[in-house]
């Protein structure tokens, strides 16, 4: 039975009195159009190739462009919100990122392309963990893990339907328009975001700022030992699941022979149980805190893994794919609410190191887990996450326990 309710923390006399709804809500918008980008170019590969008269290998380094940028640059940005405030350089990035998707939507040659999507990921990593950065310093550490699940709705809708709208989209009007779409959403994002700010200047300030150099920041924050947990657990979180449900879509296809429709349901299913957790979450935070989350979160996790493994038929895997997606965010949400705490002071340092130790995780987990399915298909890898995540999330959910009672806090 999880323990009495943490006594509520005290809101630093910098906060404003509250953090407008709308706010979060345009944050939760333009983290859907930065999750979205993350995918959307995926089933363009066949169009671009055809396009620019190339393989469609050499048009997928369009992706890896954006997505090497995405990961490395967020280590600029994070610094640079803590100096000159997170809402005003989200609201920056959304137009960057605009007009860089408007630069892609116009692109001549695949060099075009491919320098107009590393510019997105540029622009767009500063979106995510600076908003949750945002988050961190505007809303009181009791409330802030139910606000990051509500967040965190706009970043799930963009990744679960960023490659379904880009398909979509690319078929009935071009590959072309998918970047206008995308550029259309960011400046609706970003323009919503400085009228805001407009309103309300209090939330655009920057927080309490640590002094030094970026560099100096990113090292004080790792020389934490419990920073330090927190980003190594996410990136083992990170390698760990993505290394395994990636190859869940080529499972559902070697074992039950699904068409890629279906396979695409099944990244619908991992979103569909996000929005579950994100329904929940205010009851769940409530009845379990963050301990309780991780332990069950955990658990689900193995179970859902094994069941992946053991899946008699594609219904079984499909189940499991949606208990997989509420276990996950009951874990990471729990890590990022951790996360927005490790240095209140450099939040947005924190945070970018947060994301690129999440990113750093995937890119290593995949590779290492391809040549076992190659070999052996996906079974081996399901199991390997069924056994090492839930082992993860009970050893932080320990050390969150013997953190509170080093600090003197009560934590359910």
């Amino acid at each position: 039975m999880p323990s009495p309710a943490a006594p509520p923390r005290p809101a630093p006399a910098s906060l404003p009195p509250a953090a407008p709804t709308i706010a979060i809500v345009l944050l939760s918008v333009a983290a859907f159009a930065s999750a979205a980008n993350m995918r959307v170019i995926d089933p363009l590969l066949v169009q671009l190739s055809a396009s620019f008269g190339v393989t469609v290998g050499a048009a997928s380094i369009a992706a890896t462009a954006f997505l090497f940028a995405n990961g490395v640059f967020v280590l600029v940005h994070g610094p640079f919100g803590d100096r000159y405030g997170k809402m005003p350089v989200v609201a920056i990035a959304c137009i960057g990122a605009a007009l860089c998707c408007m630069l892609s939507a116009v692109s001549a040659s695949l060099g075009m392309l491919t320098l107009a999507r590393f510019l997105t990921g540029v622009t767009g990593s500063a979106i995510i963990p600076l908003a949750i950065a945002w988050v961190g310093d505007n809303v009181s550490y009791e409330k802030r893990q139910a606000t990051l699940a509500r967040f965190l709705t706009g970043q799930t809708l963009g990744l679960m339907t960023g490659s379904a709208l880009g398909g979509a989209i690319g078929d009935w009007l071009g590959w072309r328009s998918v970047f206008w779409v995308l550029a259309a959403i960011y400046i609706l994002a970003g323009g919503a975001l400085f009228a805001v700010m407009r309103a309300r200047p209090d939330i655009a300030r920057p927080g309490e700022r640590a002094a030094g150099s970026m560099i100096g920041q990113m090292v004080r924050v790792i020389r934490r030992p419990w920073a330090l947990t927190v980003i190594l657990v996410v990136a083992l979180e990170g390698g760990v699941f993505w290394g395994a449900f990636t190859f869940v879509g080529a499972d559902l296809h070697q074992r039950f022979d699904l068409g890629f429709a279906a396979i695409g349901l099944a990244v619908a299913a991992f979103g569909a149980g996000g929005f579950v957790y994100v329904m929940l979450a205010p009851h769940l935070v409530r009845i379990l805190g963050e301990r309780g989350l991780c332990t069950w979160g955990g658990t689900g996790l193995g179970i859902a893994f094994a069941a992946m493994a053991l899946a008699p038929t594609a219904e079984v895997e499909f189940a499991a794919i949606v208990l997989s997606g509420v276990s996950f965010y009951m874990f990471h949400n729990t890590l990022q609410t951790n996360g927005t705490q490790m240095a209140p002071e450099a939040r947005g340092a924190g945070m970018a190191l947060f994301a690129l130790c999440l990113f750093v995780g995937q890119a290593i987990g995949v590779p290492i887990a391809a040549p076992i399915v190659d070999r052996w298909g996906a079974p081996p890898v399901f199991w390997a996450a069924a056994v090492v995540l839930p082992l993860l999330a009970f050893w932080f959910s320990a050390a969150i326990g013997r953190r509170a009672q080093l600090t003197g806090e009560t934590r359910n």
